[in-house]
């Protein structure tokens, strides 16, 4: 197959200048020689606002820089537009400071600092409609750097989103604001990702990258190109230290997302003080090693152009993505300027004062905006919208070119899941040979990729223990970037970040990211972020206790079933079988909004265990055998994963010795809890206060269920390693041990 890959775009002109500033220069030129002065009307309201406003901020008695001489007029637009930019960079900052002062809260040294930055990806660079924020085609842009949320606050406000009024600016970090403490996805129209624990936006905008790069590659043609944009990323100096951003920025490197540019905010400060407290590495030779292009500017305080040169240079790269160092001043224009004490919170009523002199902001009410930026503003979110319209008629003309592409394509655009879909998943009989239900999760992969063109994973160098990999399909590399297959390596922390990516890039893609449960360790910050972003990334955790035998105690689970059920809207499901396994995935695909973990056992169980169900696992606790008949159980016996066979052991029995034993699998927690109190009820009866438990691993949260009364057969230390059948005994997962507690409650 031949790589179908874009020509790169050219660079938008209106990077440079547009027609609107070269009309307001020429208004401008006018207005300000000395024969046209007082001779001419005076001019619109708004042009007259920048002759003003260039006149207060930059006619200095000593430089008198707008009577200087220059050799052309293209020379003399240039310096009239890069006026305008400081001004509105100005502007920008101010907000910036009104919005602290207001809320008497926030982080606004990064957002001060990288002012000039946030205000050119805005204004001149990126390519967004903010009348439809969603626009399939948008660039997208990550703050890595969560805690600067005011500068994306500010730009999105002054670019015309309706998430983000003046009102919302005036109630920054305020109980039901949307403009929280860090940016959220979920709460801002405007927002692509959830950020603030540090790296993880970096990990977040690879995967926004490697999904426009795999969609690129399955759908453009040499006749229409409609896969085509571009991912921005600004990362702070604590993102550089932590290793997620590592991991992920080599994925990227090795991938070769030419299109991924990621900004870092090189201002020399953590909290505690000056990065050289801990940190004192290459950090632009730390990107070039992994191979990226790297360009530094030294100066965009005073020399805002440089940054649309580092720009170009990135966008003229066609094999690695763009590491932008920016050498800024955290906190800029504050007596706090270039110190740890910017980072975050208010500044005093005499720094403000000089804060609004050096920018000679005079006596303007907080939260005053130039009336000319909205028009600059305008111009650039008018270009959106056309933007927008010519997508639209590629993409029409793509759907009569080529029906089959553009039908799968508008299968993704719709969530990535066709009708009848769930159809294809294997059912299993008593009969069919026992296998691990990691086993029976290969076969359900498998099948579901048939149906579901979105459907893209992988594994952190375990696909054939985690048996996640699509056999069919080619695995995501340079040369085959439509493949969808994702060969992460030892990197389990920036899977996990990647694939939050992936799902928020909002286009159909269905990601799914395996290793083993023991090493959700890694991942439980991404795992977390996940469900607050609503990114319905489903992870798969094979080897899910004890039960995985010989490799021991280091890799045997015991308390993360525990700390992952915690984590608010997290579907976590232990399935027993395949029939279970199959419900499991049924309930995660159709759940785009809601991240699923699906943990699987590396020991042998049965495909169908007499009583199982698909259907029941979307309740997430069921009854799989009752002899009671009309009467209520006498004892009821509660299993997850592979002991939920040892329970239907211990009936049998129990039931052999004349007991009314029920058996139920709690397979999923949080969709049990869920269910209505009736049906709780109807499952687990309060009057039958005799119950067992049996899952190897930790006790906790297992006495709601059992109740006071009732008995938790668990795992309270570590493992052990050993044959997984002796593993089992020693720690009482057999049915000797589940038959005798029984017995004793019954007794």
């Amino acid at each position: 197959m031949a790589i179908t890959r874009p020509l790169l775009r050219p660079f938008p002109p209106h990077l440079l200048s547009t027609t609107q500033t070269k009309q307001n220069y020429k208004t401008f030129k006018i207005h300000n020689t000395s024969s046209n002065l007082n001779k001419n009307p005076a001019p619109p309201v708004l042009l007259s606002s920048w002759k003003k406003e260039l006149k207060i901020a930059f006619l200095e008695p000593k430089t008198r820089k707008l009577e200087q001489q220059f050799h052309d007029d293209d020379e003399e637009e240039e310096y009239f537009e890069e006026l305008i930019d400081k001004r509105c960079v100005d502007n920008v900052r101010m907000l910036i400071v009104d919005s602290v002062q207001q809320a008497q809260a926030g982080h606004p040294g990064m957002a001060l600092g990288m002012a000039e930055v946030g205000y050119l990806l805005y204004r001149r660079v990126m390519r967004y409609n903010p009348k439809n924020p969603k626009w399939f085609n948008r660039d997208r842009f990550v703050l890595s750097a969560g805690h600067g949320c005011l500068l994306q606050y500010v730009c999105l406000y002054l670019s015309g989103f309706q998430s983000v009024q003046v009102e919302d600016l005036q109630r920054l970090c305020k109980l039901g604001s949307r403009t929280p403490g860090h940016p959220e996805n979920v709460v801002t129209e405007g927002i692509e990702v959830t950020t603030g624990p540090l790296g993880q936006g970096v990990a977040n905008a690879v995967g926004l990258a490697l999904a426009e790069a795999h969609l690129a590659a399955r759908f453009n043609k040499p006749d229409v190109v409609v896969v085509d944009h571009r991912t921005y990323c600004i990362m702070g100096d604590g993102c550089a230290m932590e290793g997620i951003a590592h991991e992920a920025a080599s994925l990227a490197a090795h991938w070769k997302l030419n299109k991924l540019t990621l900004i870092y905010d090189d201002n020399h400060n953590t909290i505690d003080g000056d990065t050289a407290l801990a940190f004192s590495e290459d950090i632009s030779g730390r990107f070039e090693a992994l191979g990226w292009n790297t360009i530094t500017v030294d100066d965009i305080h005073s020399n805002i152009g440089s940054f649309k040169n580092a720009l170009l240079s990135a966008f003229k790269e066609t094999e690695k993505p763009t590491f932008i160092r920016v050498k800024t001043l955290i906190g800029r224009l504050s007596k706090k300027e270039g110190t740890s004490k910017a980072h975050h919170g208010t500044f005093d009523e005499d720094d403000v004062i000089k804060m609004r002199e050096k920018v000679k902001w005079g006596d303007r009410e907080p939260f005053y905006v130039i009336p000319m930026i909205r028009e600059e503003m305008q111009v650039h979110a008018d270009h959106g919208e056309r933007l927008e319209r010519q997508w639209h008629s590629k993409f029409n003309y793509f759907k009569s070119r080529y029906p089959e592409e553009a039908s799968e394509f508008e299968v993704l655009l719709n969530a990535g899941v066709p009708p009848g879909w769930e159809s294809i998943l294997p059912k299993w009989s008593t009969s069919d040979p026992v296998d691990a239900t990691r086993g029976y999760s290969e076969k359900c992969l498998n099948q579901l990729a048939k149906v579901l063109p979105g459907l893209i994973g992988g594994s952190a160098d375990l696909a054939s223990s985690n048996k996640a990999y699509l056999h069919e399909y080619e695995d995501f590399r340079p040369n085959t970037p439509w493949g969808r297959n994702i060969r992460y390596g030892v990197r389990e922390h920036a899977m996990a970040g990647i694939s939050n990516g992936l799902a928020l890039h909002r286009s159909g893609l269905i990601p799914f990211a395996a290793t083993f449960l023991i090493f959700s360790d890694y991942m439980k910050s991404s795992i977390r972020l996940s469900a607050l972003s609503q990114a319905g990334v489903i992870y798969i955790m094979t080897h899910d206790s004890i039960g995985l035998g010989e490799d021991g105690p280091t890799h045997q689970p015991v308390e993360q079933l525990t700390g992952l059920r915690a984590v608010p809207h997290l579907l976590v499901f232990r399935p027993a079988d395949g029939n279970e396994t199959a419900g499991a995935y049924r309930v995660a695909i159709s759940n785009r909004n809601i991240p699923s973990l699906i943990a699987l056992s590396r020991q042998k169980v049965a495909a169908n265990l007499e009583g199982t169900s698909a259907d029941g696992v979307e309740r997430g606790g069921y009854i799989v055998s009752d002899n009671s008949g009309e009467e209520p159980p006498e004892i009821i016996l509660i299993g997850t994963g592979s002991e939920l066979c040892i329970c239907e052991e211990s009936a049998s029995v129990l039931r052999g010795e004349g007991r009314r034993v029920r058996v139920v699998s709690l397979v999923c927690w949080r969709l049990f809890d869920k269910q209505g109190r009736e049906y709780k009820e109807c499952v687990l009866p309060s009057s039958v206060s005799k119950r067992v438990s049996v899952e190897a691993g930790s006790p906790l949260g297992w006495r709601e269920y059992v109740g006071g009364e009732g008995k938790v057969v668990c795992v309270e230390d570590f493992g052990s390693s050993g044959d997984y059948l002796d593993t089992f005994k020693k720690f009482g997962f057999i049915q000797e041990n589940v038959t005798w507690i029984a017995r004793s409650l019954l007794q």
